[in-house]
This record gives structure tokens, sequence and C-alpha cells, in this order.
């Protein structure tokens, strides 16, 4: 009898797991932040993979946008690679915002990018011209509207070390010439990137998102929340500010095995813009 109502007990609780399993949905995607500003990826991260892993490394992480770089759609794309490509992103649910970073060291290969862009579709290129051809920028910028990025590097070299390099360097310009703010070079050139994106917000298009380890020309790259970076303020100034364009992530460690660095930096990064909710 006793064996018989433990018997009974087992085929109970077992029962009740079965259904349990049945009825639980699976994992589920993060939810919207519910920020002006959005999650993105920069095409960067994935230099050394093709365009069918970075998207399916997006929808893993469930990031839908995606800064596009040549060697996923080579600048002399035809229109119907073009075509193709938007294609095989609107499968994964995610949308190409911009292009770039496109370095630029001549009137021609200005002209080729924006070409690019608007073939491409997208509003925003993310560049690095030589400073003596911004004055070429701005007429291009004026003929095409659309909003140029410069993207800064950190003391790697010597064009567009910082933010206030871009500032000083755009500010006279068309307005729709501005900075692609990544936060860690910003950092390793010794500048703070909260106060940066505070001070420069009108001319600010696009961030990069990383974290490093030092302040200077040694820091290196890592996982978001392992470095000095402070992003709950980073985040807090985002909103303060009321920048609405994308925080597209640059990971740059590991770059032949980034993915569970990009799970982490992503992780991390929801977790303080909720944490930091008021």
């Amino acid at each position: 009898m006793k064996k018989t109502l433990i018997l009974w007990m087992v085929v109970l609780v077992t029962s009740f797991t079965v259904l349990a399993q049945e009825t639980r949905p699976g994992p589920q995607p993060a939810p919207e932040t519910g920020e002006l500003f959005k999650l993105g990826m920069a095409g960067y991260t994935f230099a050394k993979f093709d365009l069918d892993k970075t998207l399916a490394t997006m929808q893993r992480v469930d990031v839908h946008y995606l800064c596009i770089k040549d060697f996923h759609l080579p600048l002399n794309s035809t229109d119907e690679q073009i075509a193709a490509f938007h294609a095989k992103l609107k499968e994964k649910g995610v949308t190409g915002y911009a292009v770039g970073p496109i370095y630029m060291r001549s009137e021609a290969e200005i002209d080729k990018a924006f070409d690019y862009a608007k073939r491409v579709g997208v509003k925003l290129i993310v560049g690095v011209p030589n400073y003596e051809l911004l004055p070429y920028v701005d007429k291009k910028v004026k003929e095409y509207g659309f909003n140029y990025a410069i993207h800064l590097h950190g003391p790697d070299i010597k064009t567009y070390p910082d933010a206030e390099d871009v500032w000083n360097h755009v500010k006279d310009l068309d307005p729709r010439i501005g900075m692609c703010l990544d936060i860690g070079h910003d950092t390793r050139n010794g500048k703070d990137p909260v106060a940066d994106l505070k001070k420069y917000i009108t001319r600010v298009f696009d961030i990069h998102i990383k974290d490093v380890t030092g302040p200077t020309k040694l820091g290196y790259s890592l996982e978001i929340g392992r470095g000095i970076i402070d992003f709950p303020a980073f985040v807090k100034m985002l909103r303060k500010v009321k920048y609405s364009g994308m925080c597209s992530l640059e990971h740059e460690k590991d770059m032949g095995d980034p993915f569970m660095g990009i799970a982490e930096d992503i992780g991390y990064f929801r977790g303080i813009i909720r944490a930091t909710k008021k």
C-alpha cells in the first residue's frame, strides 16, 4: 500500500512537471528599453565574420540596428546586390541605419561614399575624412542632405583623437556635420565621454559603446562593465540631453571569437538602462 502511494505521488509530480514544461514559454527576447536612444551594432565588430553570422548573432542578443561596413556590402555593390542585402536584413529583423566608418582621403573617395550611402538608402555616413577635405564634405552634405558623423579614434592616429578635436574642426561647418562619439577612444585620449556627450550633444549623431582599461594609449578594449567608463552616469546623461540616435556596440576584444563578450556587453548595458530608471 505504501509503495503504491509513493508510486502515485511520483506519477503525479511527473505529470505536473511535464505539463509545466509544455505550457511555459521558451526564452523570450529582451523587452524594449523605452528610451529615446536605440541599441545597435557597429559592423566592425564582425570584421572576421560574414553577414550570415553577423545577423545570427544579432538575433541571439535581440539587437535590430546595424551600421553597415563595406566588408559586408562593398562600396561598388550593384543596386541588385544592395536590394538582396536589405532583403536578408529584413528577413532577420535588422535595419541598416548608417554606413561606415569609411576613410576618405580624396574628393573622389568622398563622392563615392556619398553615392554609396544614397544607393544603400541611409541618411547617415560615419566617415573619417582628411582634415583638408572638410570643406568638400561640407559641400556634399549640403548637396545630399545627409548627416555626416566623424569617427574619432583616440591616440592611435593623429586625426580626430577625441570629441573636442572633432568639435573644433566642424563647429563652423554645416550643422549636419558632427561626430560618432566612440566613448572608448575618447576615454583613451584622456577625455570624459559623459562630459563630452553633454558638451557636444548638438553634433553627436552616432555613438559607439565599449569599455577600456585606462585613460591613455595603453588602455585597451574589454567587456562593458569591466573597465573604467562610468556607464550609469553615461546612460543618465543620454537621457538628460535627450539623445535620440543609436548606441552601437563596437566590441573589439577577442575579435576572432567575440560572441560571449558581445552577449556580456549587451546584457550589462541593458541592465544599466533598467537599473538607472527613475
